[in-house]
């Protein structure tokens, strides 16, 4: 699959009774910064926040990335803990394996989950050809699921997602691995890759590693492209001279699965990001059932990185970009589908940017990885207030009906936003 490196190493139309909702001033409150390419963020039963750290490379060995960029080895990964309600943040796990483009976004540890007993596990991407890993990374444990142990800064594989796509290729397509999430369901690990387009299950003690299922490509409309070089393109997708579209009209584009979370119904709903050009309105959440039969679930995002549901069975959305990113604008959308299917925009741009993961605490609140895409300049939010109501403009069209005794629901489909 090909990903620009500054996206992550994702429009339908719709008509409403009433004008699009808006919120409420959401009230952010950070709770870390300072981070290299914050990713997955999980609760530990300390209370405390976990943020894996997809670092920012090194000097060491480099790889070719998809779009033909050098990704260089370092040590730079980490996990760091937060304290949500003091906010002091710690690194407990470090030297975690890092690829990177210099200044770029980064693939090392990409999610973090707790098993009953506390014990941390830790996902780690790769993003290059998974047959070059170990002739020029050995011992790099890129692409692997792994059991961590904070006491002595070290970790145990678990799974190797890379040399199971190398093996196996469940989806037929080009081989590559980068697996980006993933949650502990019991006695299993259920592992969203998104370089192989596949979600894959293993028990945690590393046995029976296997595809559960595999996305589909989609096709879609090939985007009019600014005239200019101010954007470094995937080398198969170059714009013409005077920004009309590439040939072909139409192009196949991967799924690229980021995000899974189990439902209320007891199946898996994954994310997908949608490979380049990122279309808008372009990405969808699957359902896979216990057979891993795929449906989807809803559609009309853009660019998602993580799902998850609270306790009520609401299931919320993160937008890493409300626009494709190769335009630039990285303002991020965090999105809750309810129970009932009602879709509402709790959050949109403000503090949000290039958004990666999302977790809610125990007592309910959310939080959010942003500026997901830099070394140095990851940041941490909660988010409150988020309670979405009319827009003002609507105001005077709700007394209207009202005074004219008409009973009108603003009803939304689920795939509009």
């Amino acid at each position: 699959m090909r990903l620009s490196l500054s996206v992550l190493a994702i429009i339908t139309g719709c008509i409403t009774t009433l004008s699009p909702q808006a919120t409420l001033a959401a009230t952010f409150s950070l709770v870390a910064d300072g981070l290299d390419n914050p990713r997955g963020l999980s609760f530990g039963l300390d209370g405390a926040l976990y943020v894996t750290e997809a670092g920012s490379g090194g000097t060491g060995a480099c790889l070719p990335s998809p779009n033909g960029s050098d990704l260089c080895y370092g040590t730079s990964g980490a996990v760091t803990k937060i304290q949500p309600k003091s906010g002091t943040q710690e690194r407990v796990l470090t030297n975690l394996p890092s690829l990177a483009a210099e200044g770029s976004s980064s693939f090392g540890a990409q999610d973090i989950k707790f098993d009953p007993t506390g014990n941390p596990y830790v996902l780690l991407g790769y993003g290059a050809d998974p047959a070059l890993r170990d002739s020029v990374l050995p011992n790099a444990d890129l692409g692997k699921l792994v059991s961590a142990n904070f006491a002595t800064n070290s970790w145990t594989t678990v799974a190797d997602l890379a040399n199971y796509e190398v093996a196996n290729n469940p989806d037929r397509a080009d081989i590559g691995s980068n697996p980006t999430t993933f949650l502990l369901d019991g006695d299993k690990a259920i592992i969203a890759d998104a370089g192989a387009n596949t979600l894959l299950g293993s028990n945690i003690d590393g046995s029976k590693l296997q595809a559960i299922a595999t996305l589909p490509e989609q096709i879609v409309n090939n985007p009019v492209f600014p005239p200019s070089d101010s954007v470094p393109f995937d080398p198969t997708q170059v714009p013409n001279g005077d920004g009309s579209p590439s040939e072909p009209a139409q192009i196949a584009i991967q799924p690229t699965p980021t995000g899974v979370a189990k439902g209320p119904d007891g199946a898996y709903y994954v994310s997908l990001f949608t490979g380049f050009p990122f279309p808008e309105g372009g990405a969808k959440v699957y359902r896979v059932d216990p057979n891993g039969e795929t449906s989807v679930y809803a559609d009309g995002f853009t660019q998602l990185t993580d799902l998850e549901f609270d306790a009520q069975g609401n299931l919320y959305a993160l937008q890493y970009a409300n626009e494709s990113a190769w335009k630039g604008n990285l303002d991020a959308s965090l999105i809750e589908i309810a129970a009932d299917g009602t879709r509402s925009t709790l959050v949109s741009g403000e503090r949000l940017e290039a958004a990666s993961s999302l977790a809610i605490s125990p007592d309910g609140a959310l939080y959010v990885s942003s500026q997901s895409d830099r070394p140095g300049g990851g940041k941490v939010w909660r988010i409150d207030n988020t309670k979405p109501v009319p827009e003002p403009a609507s105001m005077l069209g709700i007394l209207a009906f009202g005074v004219l005794g008409m009973g009108i629901k603003n009803r939304r489909t689920r795939n509009c936003d």
